[in-house]
């Protein structure tokens, strides 16, 4: 196949010059620009599928496949996955797993809320990696998250009654409206909102995993998912499975790693045989062979001082890769989301269990050490934190059609 790259400047990588046929250096966030030069490129040689594996890309991609009319995930079905708001609307209309949820929800009620439906979690209705996820567990919360939420400039958000059982995610592969449930990943929080761990295959029951894959498949069918990986999360609750969310794309968090050490799957590659010939899973899936695991690592905030522990770590039998993303003086935020875990592990072993243990030893054998910033008092102090600030380095925003409307 030839391949034509569209990116944005800033996150360029020369690595993958040899890999393409053209290279269009673009915000392709700017729906009017990724539009323009889409609809020339296509004029040229005529584009058969667009394929991204980022959230970020998510909608723009939905969107010029069907402005360029071909094959591929619709901007309908990438426009309800990844607001999450159109999501849980669609799911609750069709009695898919039923969850109470508000949108933009004033302080009065959002208190009303937690008073009717107790505990909740408040989230941007756009966006991922845990990214300005918050938890009230009673009333007496509302006003301290309220606050935070101003102050974040968390902009447009939903509240959802919080939902309480093993986290899951389903990585699954579509083919003409054809879903494969391909894995069930359980996951790690350690009761907050940012995943620490991940383990395929899920140790859960055949019950359990067949009521999991029922309502994977009833979302998939609800959105209209024809062709292409998806990642779904799900919490197992007490009234049974519930989607928290949905992605038309691979899990990010090496979970596509760990797919393919355990069946055989690489959900990133089979994306792009499906501009070949042939069923894009054939040869390809195969039953559970062992577990694999995933464990990230984390370090108190502040600036860093050591990194130790790193050749053991690696030199454990069922080790498969040690990766530290910090060096002597880094800074290491809060724990906000994602991408402010500072590494992580992963390991290979019989089963999910053994795998889930060997992660945590792997992990403890690594300390990255810190001492407290001193933040300077006054008006040089550092601002606090906005949804905008964090993002900005990533250049990225979650709704790009607002982008699009304000940018001149």
């Amino acid at each position: 196949m030839d391949v034509v790259y569209m990116q944005k400047p800033s996150q360029f990588d020369p690595a993958l010059v040899p890999h393409c046929e053209q290279l269009v250096l673009v915000d392709y966030q700017h729906v009017p620009s990724a539009d323009a030069m889409a609809a020339a490129l296509h004029r040229i040689a005529p584009i058969t599928r667009i394929v991204t594996q980022t959230e970020a890309a998510q909608l723009v991609a939905g969107h010029l496949t069907d402005a360029l009319g071909i094959a591929g995930t619709s901007e309908r079905c990438a426009r309800l996955l990844h607001d999450k708001s159109a999501m849980r609307a669609l799911l609750n209309e069709r009695g898919i797993g039923t969850v109470p949820y508000a949108v933009n929800p004033t302080q009065a009620g959002l208190r009303e809320f937690v008073i009717s439906h107790g505990a909740a979690i408040v989230k941007p209705t756009k966006g991922s990696g845990s990214l300005g996820v918050r938890r009230i567990e009673s009333v007496e919360d509302v006003d301290d998250v309220w606050a935070w939420s101003q102050q974040f400039e968390l902009g447009e958000f939903q509240v959802e009654k919080l939902l309480t059982g093993p986290e899951l995610s389903v990585e699954s592969f579509s083919e003409s409206g054809r879903h494969t449930i391909i894995a069930v990943t359980a996951k790690d929080t350690e009761g907050g909102t940012v995943e620490l761990g991940h383990v395929i295959p899920a140790p859960l029951s055949e019950e359990q995993l067949d009521q999991i894959r029922e309502l994977t498949v009833r979302l998939l069918d609800a959105v209209g998912l024809e062709d292409g990986p998806a990642h779904t999360e799900v919490i197992l609750t007490a009234e049974g499975p519930r989607v928290v969310e949905s992605h038309t794309r691979r899990g990010g968090d090496r979970i596509n790693d760990l797919v393919k050490m355990v069946y055989g799957v690489d959900m990133e590659e089979a994306a792009y045989r499906l501009v070949g010939h042939g069923a894009p899973l054939d040869g390809h899936l195969h039953p559970a062979r062992g577990a694999a695991a995933i464990r990230f690592l984390t370090a108190a905030p502040g600036a860093v001082t050591a990194v130790t522990g790193l050749d053991a770590a690696r030199a454990v039998d069922g080790v498969v890769e040690v990766s530290v993303g910090v060096d002597v003086g880094s800074v290491v935020p809060e724990l906000r989301w994602s991408d402010d875990r500072c590494g992580h592990v992963i390991v290979r072993a019989d089963d999910a269990e053994a795998a889930v243990r060997l992660a945590r030893e792997v992990a403890a054998c690594v300390e990255i050490i810190t001492e407290p910033v001193t933040d300077c008092p006054g008006p040089d102090a550092a601002a606090p934190d906005t949804l905008s600030s964090i993002l900005r380095p990533y250049d990225e925003v979650f709704d790009p059609y607002q982008v699009s409307m304000t940018t001149p």
